[in-house]
């Protein structure tokens, strides 16, 4: 079985990215989630094991120390990170695997995993950003303006990612993000065994 792609995403806080991975992972059964470690508190509606693995500083500290993430960073005061078991099970049973992190993360990935495609996120424009961040109703103003210096420094680092994504509309968001994927498995770099392959026949004629 082909081993699944690693498929990074990322994108300001606001961006829409978490729902746009799960929109694709209901849409289409290719696709898994890596559920993230973190130490911040859980939102209205989480639940531990579902959208993270909601943990203390001292817990997260072990997982550091006995090398048992991918990466991890701190953010606005607390940790995030992904656990590596659950991924390669999931990319060795032939599943593309999202994992949802920040460009720091990111690029720890890329380093680790030099075959992983990094993509990021973005609102049509700031003035629409800072909107769905105040429209969530979640945080507080001085959060809210962090998170908005925050993206204005992450923005300087898209130049690193392979792919841009506009989120002005989901569903097309969704088609087009699947369509990266397509592409990416079908790039000869990923398929030298079928060439190969192929070669050897010709050569047996």
């Amino acid at each position: 079985m082909k081993k699944g792609l690693l498929l990074v995403l990322s994108g300001f806080a606001g961006s829409g990215k978490g729902t746009i991975m799960k929109s694709i992972v209901e849409k289409y059964d290719r696709y898994a989630l890596s559920v993230s470690a973190t130490t911040r508190n859980p939102r209205p509606g989480e639940e531990h094991g579902r959208e993270y693995f909601f943990m203390d500083k001292g817990e997260f500290e072990e997982l550091i120390k006995n090398d048992k993430l991918f990466e991890y960073a701190q953010y606005v005061d607390n940790y995030y990170g992904t656990p590596k078991e659950y991924v390669e099970e999931q990319r060795n049973a032939g599943k593309d695997v999202f994992l949802e992190i920040e460009i720091q993360g990111a690029l720890q990935i890329k380093e680790a995993v030099p075959d992983a495609v990094l993509i990021f996120v973005m609102p049509p424009s700031v003035a629409e950003l800072k909107k769905r961040l105040v429209g969530r109703g979640t945080e507080t103003a001085d959060v809210i303006e962090r998170r908005m210096k925050r993206a204005g420094e992450e923005a300087k680092g898209v130049d690193k990612y392979d792919y841009l994504l506009i989120n002005d509309d989901i569903d097309a968001c969704v088609e087009e993000l699947h369509g990266i994927v397509l592409s990416e498995h079908r790039k000869v770099s990923r398929n030298m065994p079928t060439i190969d392959k192929m070669l050897d026949d010709f050569s047996k004629m």
